[in-house]
């Protein structure tokens, strides 16, 4: 059995699949040598032109020789541009580049001063040289692949596996090029020189030249070269193969070579193969042996629309708009100007483009040749495009997917794997640009891959900056661990025991913290003292007196209840008097405990609500027994000798009112004293001076003008009920003398209850001016209203009509204006409040009163409120025992 190298000395050919045979149109430019072509007057030279981004060794206004370096870079993809003639960097801008998007490139212009001076060449013997100068010499060369691809030179003269077999293409498939062609025919003894070099750095056991059987004055003049090449006999051969296109293509010349396929995703070089152009082959030469950088290459300059066809070394950069000049292009309408063949090129949206060191064709075909572009029709699923392909994909799917742009699911129909050499397009009946849509797809997923790997490598970048982060608290905490440590070495026995106190005052304050956010009692040591530096009392034993005093006032309010109705008036009211007392001194102990130990918003809102329905439930509890009493007789015409029943009615309707509020208080105290959980011991006096003080003051002054408008309001009731009356028991002779009219009792008994609140709120807020001075409005404003009250009273008001709750708690909330607007608005307000009621009842005439009587009646509230208070403190001094309760 004949091995590959066997077979390749016999010369066996293999077929490739697919491919065409279209119009070669070659004689048009091989006829004549490779000529030159005047310098032009500046040069475009795109950086970078292949690889990776660079930086550029030149500014603007620098001059520059022919073949100075215009980039500089360290990655291994990255190849050099050079100045193609000596001249100035006029501009580095973007400017269109050489592709059918024509998208802006970054662009080094220079102005040629027209004498092409080349920089100074090093040249050295190739044997002079070891492999890695060599390798670095292409590669600061620039050189790149010459066939079209432009694939970095230097890395297949490096490959990293062992190689047996080098291919020279020299076969130049496309239509109308001859590049290639005339190069081999005039230089071929460079090009053998070139492909010396390429054996000494790869040492392969074979080296194919391939040719077309179209191109048999380049094979002579190649097999001439050989035979003359101081190459070992037999290790290189030239071979012949059929014309066909795309022959040329890399991995189909090296199936036709050695009928081998090179994998999908692969490079030829897994199989031991590497393939090079002769382009390429010659400027190796130039490069290695002469120094000469790639800077110029032949371009063949084609179509029936050239004055003279044919080819040209031109620099690169030349501008296209220079070369069509040169060679006497005339244009016609719609004129198309395809850099590559016809096959493979593309066309340019604008000419002032430059030459690259893949052009190696432009082709300015006539419309006779080329024609127009026909309209693009529906696929008829014929299949002739999948016969075509000589990568052997199917075509049709891979347009299917790239139309609607299911670029994932054509690259899994190995769409990376088109060489996009046109035979689907040109065989197709329907006229679909197939190639226009691969390509499309193929930029697509290059894009997406592009912003994958972007995004990789963020994420590698912030994964490094975390873990560096980390690295540098780790070492900061070492550090200063260290340094503790050091400290601690060197403190002396002093040192650590003022550490160590510190240390158990910072433990004592979290626990003390901790006590007084769970609400437990803290120890004895931390009581309180004023700002005054006056002890104040512990909170165990504020919480106990209040609870004393709640229970002597439930005391009272049960002897009260007790008290025969036919009992004598004067000590039902000093009765009552007491209670009342002692109600309003609940109200400075009550706010005195809460000066003590604030409460928390929550519980504050809570005592609120618990003491307006204890105040809802005394106005039910108060206004049923009064109606109970009352008849359906309701006599409109009273007598002389009924008036002083009436005035009796009246003081009893106080007494009851009093009573009523005794009670409303008593349930206030009762919530309070049961929401004060928190030891009151942890809070000083002297917070009373912060705005949680100023906050008690005016909620207190509401509270106070709440009341005062209640207890007149149920003076007023009582009053009417005790007067519409038919029978009254006898009362005692005592209560006659103490009786006054209902209207100077009312007056009385509000302005005690706003006497008495002015007092309490200027003992919580003693230190504070601004709460003191809103105080004594809220209680100027209660006196006001309740004279307002008197004036009104011969009118009715029913207990519907009684504020709700509500309307208590919403006095309360806005009871915060500013003390400036509350002084204004004093006098104002106590005229306005409370017009003429109407009532539902009857009105009832009454005598007016002297104002003697008037006088006599406010005397005998004094008088009853100093003995209430009396009784007040004989009750709490015996607040201890339930069973006894004393009435003054």
């Amino acid at each position: 059995m004949l091995t590959l190298l066997d077979q390749l000395d016999k010369g066996t050919l293999w077929r490739s699949p697919g491919g065409i045979h279209p119009p070669e149109v070659k004689f048009l430019s091989n006829a004549t040598p490779i000529g030159k072509m005047p310098l032009a007057s500046t040069y475009l030279v795109p950086v970078p032109q292949v690889g990776e981004n660079c930086t550029l060794a030149v500014k603007v206004g620098d001059s520059v020789l022919k073949g100075t370096p215009l980039t500089q870079g360290t990655s291994i993809w990255h190849l050099p541009v050079h100045a193609p003639t000596s001249g100035t960097i006029v501009a580095i801008e973007p400017r269109a580049s050489n592709h059918a998007s024509a998208l802006p490139v970054n662009t080094c212009v220079i102005a040629a001063d027209g004498k092409d001076t080349w920089c100074e060449l090093v040249q050295h013997q190739l044997d002079d040289l070891s492999h890695q100068q060599i390798v670095d010499k292409v590669r600061s060369a620039g050189i790149a692949g010459m066939g079209g691809a432009a694939f970095p030179t230097h890395i297949k003269l490096n490959p990293v596996s062992e190689i047996d077999l080098v291919i020279i293409n020299g076969v130049e498939c496309e239509p109308y090029i001859s590049a290639d062609d005339r190069l081999m025919r005039e230089y071929s003894q460079d090009i053998l020189a070139g492909i010396g070099i390429i054996h000494r750095l790869l040492t392969p056991k074979r080296i194919v030249i391939a040719i077309e059987d179209n191109k048999p004055e380049a094979a002579k003049a190649m097999q001439a070269a050989v035979s003359q090449c101081g190459l070992p006999a037999g290790s290189i051969r030239v071979t012949v193969i059929p014309t066909k296109y795309p022959s040329g293509g890399e991995k189909q010349l090296i199936q036709i070579i050695t009928g081998r396929e090179v994998p999908s995703g692969a490079i030829p070089a897994k199989l031991g193969i590497v393939v090079h152009n002769v382009g390429t082959a010659y400027a190796i030469n130039q490069a290695v042996t002469q120094g000469k950088p790639l800077v110029e290459r032949v371009v063949t300059v084609t179509g029936t629309n050239v004055g003279k066809p044919g080819n040209y070394w031109l620099p690169i950069g030349t501008p296209v708009d220079h070369v069509l000049t040169a060679t006497e292009f005339t244009p016609e309408p719609d004129q198309k100007v395809i850099i590559g063949g016809p096959m493979m090129g593309h066309a340019l949206a604008n000419i002032q483009v430059p030459i690259l060191k893949g052009t190696n064709c432009i082709l300015v075909p006539s419309s006779q040749e080329i024609g127009s572009t026909p309209e693009e029709k529906a696929c008829i699923r014929c299949g002739e495009c999948a016969t075509a392909c000589p990568a052997l994909l199917l075509p049709q799917q891979l347009f299917w997917h790239a139309k609607a742009e299911e670029y994932d699911k054509a690259a899994s129909y190995n769409l990376k794997d088109c060489i996009e050499c046109g035979c689907c397009s040109y065989v197709c009946p329907s006229d679909i640009p197939l190639v226009e849509y691969y390509r499309i797809a193929k930029s697509a997923l290059k894009q997406a891959a592009d912003e994958k790997q972007q995004a990789e490598r963020a994420k590698q970048r912030f994964d490094a900056r975390l873990a560096r982060l980390e690295e540098e608290k780790l070492a900061r905490e070492a550090k200063a661990k260290e340094a503790s440590e050091r400290r601690q070495a060197s403190m002396t026995g002093t040192d650590k025991n003022a550490v160590a106190e510190a240390m158990a005052r910072i433990a004592a304050k979290k626990a003390a913290a901790a006590q007084a956010v769970t609400g437990e009692s803290i120890t004895e040591e931390s009581s309180v003292t004023t700002t005054g530096s006056t002890e104040v009392p512990k909170g165990k034993a504020a919480v106990a007196a209040a609870i004393a005093r709640a229970k002597a006032k439930k005391a009272a309010q049960a002897n009260a209840d007790g008290t025969d109705t036919n009992g004598a008036e004067t000590d039902s009211t000093k009765t009552d008097n007491a209670v009342n007392v002692d109600a309003n001194d609940s109200i400075s102990a009550t706010d005195a405990i809460a000066q003590e130990a604030p409460l928390s918003q929550k519980d504050k809102v809570a005592a609120a609500i618990a003491r307006a329905k204890a105040k809802k439930a005394a106005q039910q509890t108060d206004t049923a027994p009064l109606e109970s009493t009352e008849t359906a007789d309701n006599t409109p015409a009273l007598s002389a000798d009924n008036d002083k029943k009436a005035k009796v009615a009246a003081a009893v309707a106080r007494a009851k009112a009093k009573k009523a509020a005794q009670q409303v208080e008593t349930a206030a105290s009762d919530t309070e004293v049961s929401n004060t959980d928190v030891s009151v011991s942890d809070v000083s006096v002297s917070d009373v001076n912060d705005a949680e003080a100023i906050k008690k003051a005016k909620v207190a002054a509401a509270v106070a003008r709440a009341k005062a408008k209640k207890a007149a309001q149920q003076a007023e009731t009582n009053a009417e009920n005790g007067l519409n009356q038919t029978a009254t028991p006898a009362v005692d002779s005592a209560a006659n003398v103490q009786a006054v009219d209902s209207t100077a009792s009312a007056e009385t008994a509000v302005n005690a209850v706003a006497t008495d609140i002015e007092v309490s709120i200027t003992d919580v807020s003693i230190n504070d001016a601004e709460a003191i001075k809103k105080a004594k409005v809220a209680a100027a404003v209660a006196r006001a209203k309740a004279k307002k009250i008197a004036a009104a009273s011969t009118e009715s008001k029913t207990d519907a009509e009684i504020e709700s709750v509500d309307d208590i708690q919403t006095e309360a909330n806005v009871a915060s204006p500013s003390i400036a607007a509350t002084l204004d608005t004093a006098a104002t307000e106590a005229d306005a409040v409370l017009p003429s009621v109407g009532s539902t009842a009857e009105p009832i005439e009454t005598a007016p009163l002297s104002s003697d009587e008037l006088k006599k009646a406010r005397i005998a509230a004094t008088i009853a409120k100093a003995k209430a208070k009396k009784a007040a403190l004989a009750q709490e001094a015996n607040a201890s025992s339930d069973s006894s309760v004393t009435n003054d």
